[in-house]
């Protein structure tokens, strides 16, 4: 199986890439239509949540760069 990997986007989405499901709060699957790449809205501003559509370009800042999270507690 291939690995999921999450790309964290500069003043954008989160891009999935691999082998996953997107389920709903009820455990109902989005049909991705064979999709191994899509990505997910950060911003909300996108009309089709959970999925990016491009409406954070000018609107939505952030740069993205690693960091090591606190221990946990």
């Amino acid at each position: 199986m291939a690995k999921t990997k999450i790309t964290v986007l500069s003043n954008g989405s989160l891009r999935v890439d691999g082998d996953f499901e997107v389920v709903d709060k009820d455990g109902n699957n989005y049909d991705l239509g064979g999709r191994t790449l899509v990505s997910f809205c950060r911003c909300g501003l996108s009309a089709n949540k959970p999925f990016c559509d491009g409406s954070h370009k000018g609107h939505f800042e952030h740069v993205a760069e690693a960091f090591a999270l606190p221990p946990k507690k």
